[in-house]
């Protein structure tokens, strides 16, 4: 993620004598994403990854980190947070929350087959699966409530035309979450970020799905909407590759039957996906953080997607 906590090799090592992962024999900044500071790390017993948490409180992390050991500990690829000498799963660091867990394999695709979103698919009805026995419950809080709460901060800064178009949105999709057939969906935690570089390929298999610092308990539905919004569409225009969402959606199905009242909310719920993403973006490049390595995304891509979103005649099902 960004450096926004720039930290010296005597912090790094001094932090790693709480945890029994080895000695500190390099470490690197992690120069994407835009939420917390992340650095590679290599020890004498291994790689691992730090982060150090720059927005949550130490109070959201024990559902984050505790989803994650309890998926990794299901057999799913997903990173393993790292226990303290004391049994803690978080640590400080100059103040801030901080937490080690290991490194998966693999490396981000930029152009997905049909194949690799067959895989990203699977993984996200197994890991919904997985979860449902988790025991501890936080809400998205990158949700309906914070999309509410961050529109008046963006109005003074964005042109009118385009503040409207988000506040109808906002105001839709506020009666969509308040609806009966809302309260109808399956759900439970989900990732909430399961973008292309969020997920690592290990030459044609999964070998890690990464940065579950957005998760929260939400409609499952939500969580396939963000997938195929991200994996099965031309970055350029928003447009989906039917090949691939057919390829993701048929195979979420064949692991976690998908409902007929899924099917009728599928609309609603990826023109959700798309307005969380235009505003978050929007927010990041307005009201930005200092950071040593920064790079805000480009918004343009999600606000050409709601707007198809809202307008297409036809979009992909099992």
């Amino acid at each position: 993620m960004a450096v926004f906590t720039a930290l010296t090799r005597e912090e790094v090592s001094a932090l790693l004598e709480s945890f029994d992962v080895g000695r500190l024999v390099d470490f690197e900044g992690i120069a994407s994403g835009i939420e917390n500071t992340n650095f590679f790390l290599t020890t004498s017993r291994g790689q691992f990854v730090l982060t150090v948490f720059e927005r949550l409180d130490p109070a959201q992390l024990p559902f984050y980190l505790g989803l994650m050991k309890h998926l990794a500990r299901r057999a799913l690829p997903v990173p393993e947070p790292a226990e303290s000498r004391q049994g803690a799963l978080m640590s400080l660091v100059r103040g801030k929350p901080a937490a080690i867990v290991s490194r998966l394999p693999g490396r981000a695709v930029d152009l997905p087959s049909a194949e690799q979103c067959r895989q990203v698919g699977r993984f996200l009805a197994r890991m919904h699966l997985q979860a449902r026995d988790f025991p501890l419950f936080q809400p998205n809080l990158r949700g309906i409530g914070w999309w509410k709460s961050a529109l008046p901060k963006l109005e003074p800064l964005i042109p009118d035309g385009q503040f409207q178009e988000l506040a109808e949105e906002v105001i839709y999709q506020d009666g969509f979450v308040r609806s009966a057939a809302f309260e109808r969906l399956p759900n439970g935690p989900i990732h909430a970020d399961l973008f292309r570089d969020n997920v690592l390929f290990d030459g044609d298999r999964i070998g890690g799905v990464i940065d579950f610092y957005f998760a929260g308990c939400s409609v499952w539905l939500f969580d396939l909407a963000v997938a195929v919004n991200d994996w099965c569409v031309d970055i350029g225009s928003g447009e989906f590759d039917a090949s691939r969402a057919g390829a993701l959606l048929r195979a979420y199905h064949e692991e976690r039957p998908l409902g007929t009242e899924e099917h009728d909310a599928w609309r609603a719920v990826l023109r959700a996906a798309a307005l969380r993403f235009w505003i978050s973006r929007l927010y990041d490049l307005h009201l930005p953080r200092p950071a040593a390595l920064l790079k805000p995304h480009d918004p343009t891509r999600f606000e050409r997607m709601l707007r198809l979103r809202v307008r297409q005649a036809d979009l992909p099902w099992i």
